[in-house]
């Protein structure tokens, strides 16, 4: 056999050169070259979205449809009545109000503020979830939709700023109580003679959100759909 570093010959069971004196199992040890490690494979890498069969594709359109449809029913001017009378205002009603609690440490102004923020901010929440734990962009496209829909459902809030005009939780208007959320936030900011412009900046914001997140939703059915025709063709 041959020393790998000095090249001289040695005999078959040499432990080490003798005329360089390296150990030969450590040397051949030390200058192996380390094996890289293998890309993951597709079947260990982390589930991407992707619907077993065409039906659950095909539903998941439907849905879209009828968050289409339900889109054209908010997308007006800002209306209390028409936001009033959705059956999603109530559970957008329960984070509201939780949210008054969870921004209670942070001062009387975020104590309000709260209120609404926390209605829009759990929804991305989720959609943030669906995205990045879930692997589901579908349910993050959706859940976007829905924090769209909570700005609508604030904007008839700051429009009432000055009027005071809409009934609140406790079944009287906000001039019987003396104001509530967005007479106090304009108020303190200053801004309330534009509480009809702020609102309608906030709905068209709501809308937008609604409208992108339904391009979103629709561009993720299209591709899961057009994957399993041609998984079908491949067979």
């Amino acid at each position: 056999m041959q020393c790998p570093k000095c090249r001289a010959v040695l005999p078959a069971a040499a432990a080490e050169c003798l005329h360089c004196g390296i150990i030969l199992a450590k040397y051949v040890e030390r200058h192996s070259p380390v094996p890289q490690q293998r890309p993951q494979s597709a079947a260990s890498a982390p589930a991407v979205d992707t619907p077993v069969s065409m039906s659950a594709a095909v539903g998941r359109g439907a849905f879209l449809l009828l968050l289409v449809l339900w889109t054209t029913t908010l997308a007006g001017g800002v209306s209390a009545e028409r936001v009033n009378s959705s059956f999603i205002h109530l559970p957008n009603l329960v984070f509201h109000e939780a949210g008054h609690i969870l921004f209670s440490p942070f001062g009387r102004f975020m104590t309000v503020l709260g209120g609404s923020l926390t209605q829009v901010l759990i929804p991305l929440v989720c959609a943030a979830v669906f995205l990045w734990q879930a692997h589901d962009p579908f349910g993050a496209a959706v859940a976007s939709w829905w924090a769209g829909e909570n700005l609508i459902d604030v904007a008839p809030y700051v429009n009432d700023a000055r009027d005071l005009q809409l009934v609140l939780l406790g079944g009287r208007t906000g001039a019987e109580v003396e104001g509530h959320d967005w007479e106090y936030l304009l108020n303190a900011m200053g801004v309330a003679h534009r509480d009809h412009a702020i609102a309608a900046a906030v709905q068209a914001a709501g809308v937008l959100t609604m409208i992108a997140a339904l391009v979103w939703g629709a561009a993720v059915v299209w591709a899961q759909l057009a994957a399993l025709r041609r998984s079908v063709v491949d067979r």
